[in-house]
């Protein structure tokens, strides 16, 4: 209409009142002046105006009040939803992806079983290591309806009357992320994600995660709360696809024991000296190893910083198989032993580090009383011009910095002094999960993700002096399960394996030392031959 107006293609503007027009007053008071430069006759049936026949001079003032009945309009349904999303209701007035209204109840959801079980195998696929970009190609191709589409088409949604309908299958990398971010899939109501600035603004703006309020378990959940965690921790982490077409599964979770830094992963191809009938050929083999991280960047600088702490990838998944094979036969064979391990190395813990605990919290209060003192004292001098501006906000803002990284470290302490009092829950988690697996013969990525929590990595140690590739190499890794930590089966073997296996592996030392010696001395004996001088040529 405006364009046409612009163009002067229309003469009469007939509207039921001035408020139809806008509910801004300024911009109503442009939109009548550009009426009258062209020449545009303004009717007002309501207002009895007609601009034709005389000027209304209290239009203005008309405009003015509809503004701010839409602004009071606005106040008004904003404390309504604001009550209603704080009684635990959502505040939306939509089901999101794998819900659907409850038709007695709409503010209840109940699960929607066809798009639930999309959801579910995202995350599921997540959970296997597998990245968003590649979810989304791989429900793309086999034709799984998109989410605005499977709503829109059954007349749910926000979009069921601009949904695309020439593309039903075309699922979008950012689709997935917004999926795997939302806790409405384990059961929780969550309100309060976005505002606008005003009632004029259509812009949304996303509000901190931290703010949001949320309310757990508020209907059926399709995912477990477990698996939700899960897959944001893996979201956190960024793993990378090389050349080789996959992305490590282990990355973010192997630590250097010595300094804590986090192993960086090695992958290429090493040339490799290999004997066949033909003589001697080179041939391309793979290289998957992890380093300390610390280590890895000081050495280009030259800065010498903790080690390399190098360890095949094969190895530790060998290691996390057997870690898994030993506690879960445990578990399923000695519950109610487990349970009790589970306390009792808690007690330990518990004992060694709750007396400094409470210690500490109890000095960190106690300085907190002497600084609420300390402000009252400033405050005092600030009033009495004892005590200049600069310098009264330059030790306020070091107190107030102090007193935040104490009531921050008291936090800390008191909810781990609290962990301690939840560890039969924790026990009964992970034998849970125990049983949702059948076997322990192949480590895939979900059961990584699903059981470990942290693996620590130690620097090896050679058997013999003289430096390192002297003798046997042997390296500790320490693996933390999650709900129960670092756990160490006990050795259910009878004595007479324990006595099979140390003679099969002092055997097996015997042998390595062998063959060390053999090729230490075929080495020896090539030096030897090539620092021999050739024999002079004869004369001619």
């Amino acid at each position: 209409m405006v364009s046409r107006i612009e163009n002067g293609e229309v003469s009469t503007l007939i509207l039921k009142d001035s408020s139809r027009m806008a509910r801004n007053y300024l911009q109503a008071g442009l939109y009548r002046q550009m009426f009258q430069e062209k020449g545009v006759r303004l009717i007002c049936i309501n207002d009895g105006t007609d601009t034709a026949l005389k000027e209304d001079d209290f239009l203005p003032f008309r405009e003015i009040m509809a503004e701010w009945h839409a602004r009071d309009t606005s106040r008004k349904i904003k404390s309504v939803i604001t009550a209603k999303g704080k009684s635990g209701k959502p505040t939306s007035n939509i089901a999101i992806y794998g819900f659907i209204k409850d038709p007695d109840d709409k503010n209840r959801w109940l699960i929607d079983e066809p798009a639930a079980a999309v959801v579910r195998r995202i995350f599921q696929m997540t959970m296997d290591g597998i990245g968003p970009y590649e979810i989304a190609r791989t429900l793309t191709e086999e034709k799984v309806e998109r989410p605005s589409y499977y709503l829109g088409s059954r007349g749910r949604g926000k979009h069921k009357n601009s949904y695309d309908g020439e593309h039903p299958y075309t699922w979008w990398c950012s689709t997935i992320t917004h999926i795997l971010s939302m806790p409405e899939y384990c059961g929780h109501t969550v309100n309060f994600r976005t505002r606008r600035e005003n009632f004029k603004s259509k812009k949304a703006t996303q509000i901190p995660a931290e703010e949001w309020l949320i309310f757990e378990n508020a209907h059926d959940a399709i995912i477990s709360q477990e698996v939700f965690d899960t897959v944001q921790k893996l979201r956190g982490t960024p793993r990378r696809i090389d050349r080789f077409g996959d992305a490590n599964p282990l990355t973010g979770l192997l630590w250097c024991k010595d300094c804590g830094a986090k192993m960086y992963n090695h992958r290429k191809t090493k040339p490799t000296l290999h004997k066949n009938g033909n003589g001697k050929t080179y041939e391309e083999r793979p290289q998957d190893i992890y380093q300390c991280s610390a280590w890895k960047l000081n050495k280009t600088k030259f800065a010498a910083k903790c080690s390399a702490h190098h360890i095949q990838t094969k190895a530790v998944r060998e290691i996390i198989l057997e870690v898994l094979r030993k506690t879960a036969g445990y578990v399923r064979d000695h519950e109610d032993e487990f349970v009790e391990l589970v306390r009792a190395s808690s007690a330990v813990k518990q004992g060694e580090t709750a007396k400094s605990y409470k210690k500490q919290i109890a000095k960190n209060e106690k300085r907190v009383a002497e600084l609420s003192k300390v402000f009252r004292s400033l405050y005092e001098d600030k009033a009495l011009c004892k005590l200049s501006e600069e310098r009264f906000e330059e030790m306020t803002a070091g107190y107030e910095q102090e007193e935040a990284d104490l009531k921050a470290q008291t936090d800390r302490l008191q909810s781990e002094l609290d962990a301690f009092n939840s560890d039969s829950v924790r026990a009964d988690k992970f034998i849970e999960l125990v049983r949702r697996y059948t076997r322990f013969e192949e480590l895939t990525n979900a059961m990584i993700n699903e059981f470990i929590e942290r693996v620590e990595i130690h620097e090896g140690v050679w058997s013999e002096s003289g430096g390192q590739y002297k003798g046997t190499r042997r390296q500790d890794v320490d693996v933390y399960l999650k709900y129960v930590g670092k756990f160490i089966a006990p050795d259910m073997r009878s004595q007479e394996e324990i006595e099979a296996e140390r003679i099969a592996e002092e055997k097996a030392e015997r042998e390595r030392t062998r063959r060390r010696e053999n090729a230490r001395k075929r080495t020896e004996e090539k030096r030897e031959a090539e620092a021999v001088p050739a024999p002079p040529k004869p004369a001619a």
